[in-house]
């Protein structure tokens, strides 16, 4: 992918999220498939167990029934509050850079919808997940828990104090974009650990940025530029 393309993506977030019927997953379970092979393998996205996650988690579980045929479209859709859920594409590029293990404690903040959180489930041991907006906290475990997903915990809260109480984690991820890195979160980083997030001025430049905790301290690498909603905390 050339460095130089604005990936334009959003925190997931929707209200209204219908479960899917039989008939509708059977659809999307070939959309799924035509998903991960047009839009993500072709671009470069490789991980064999991140393609099948991708495969597995059905996005139009966590759109609007109005939004759910355009569920595999190559871009983010409004569902509400301002907020977009990402583009298949940047979810699973974040997934992939974070090079989650099957062991391994994740910490992810801006729940939204739950969709990111829930491909994140299937491939680590524990996902905790937080989301600023109390109404799509709840929206989200809904849709998790009636999706399987036990291992994934939804807590309605500021992301930007972490979740010190399960720290450290192994891997965290932030689907919103501050202008620095919050302190709280690479202190909550274990050793060995990563942490993906888009960094920057909102309506400026953003950039997908990995941090990693090695025995000499942190190292921070700029990947992509991005366009990610802002990162909010509580007043």
């Amino acid at each position: 992918m050339a460095r130089g393309r604005m990936w334009v993506v959003g925190l997931a977030a929707c209200l209204g999220c219908v479960p899917v019927s039989l008939n509708r997953q059977g659809d999307g379970q070939r959309a799924r498939h035509d998903m991960v092979e047009r839009q993500i393998r072709q671009r470069g996205v490789t991980d064999a167990r991140v393609l099948d996650a991708m495969r597995q988690v059905p996005r139009e579980a966590f759109v609007s029934a109005a939004q759910a045929p355009s569920a595999y479209d190559d871009s983010p859709l409004p569902i509400g509050f301002g907020q977009t859920i990402s583009q298949p594409y940047i979810v699973a590029y974040m997934t992939e850079a974070l090079d989650v293990r099957p062991t391994d404690r994740v910490l992810e903040i801006g729940t939204g919808s739950g969709y990111q959180a829930a491909v994140l489930g299937v491939l680590a041991q524990e996902v905790y997940t937080i989301e600023i907006v109390t109404a799509l906290a709840a929206q989200a475990e809904r849709v998790l828990r009636d999706l399987g997903h036990a291992n994934v915990h939804v807590r309605a809260g500021d992301g930007y104090a972490g979740w010190p109480e399960h720290a450290p984690f192994d891997r965290i991820m932030v689907t919103a974009a501050p202008e620095e890195i919050p302190g709280p979160l690479l202190e909550q980083l274990g050793p060995g650990g990563r942490l993906v997030i888009p960094v920057g001025a909102v309506g400026g430049e953003q950039w997908m940025t990995i941090v990693e905790r090695s025995e000499t301290g942190l190292v921070e690498r700029r990947t992509i530029p991005v366009r990610f909603v802002p990162f909010t905390r509580r007043p």
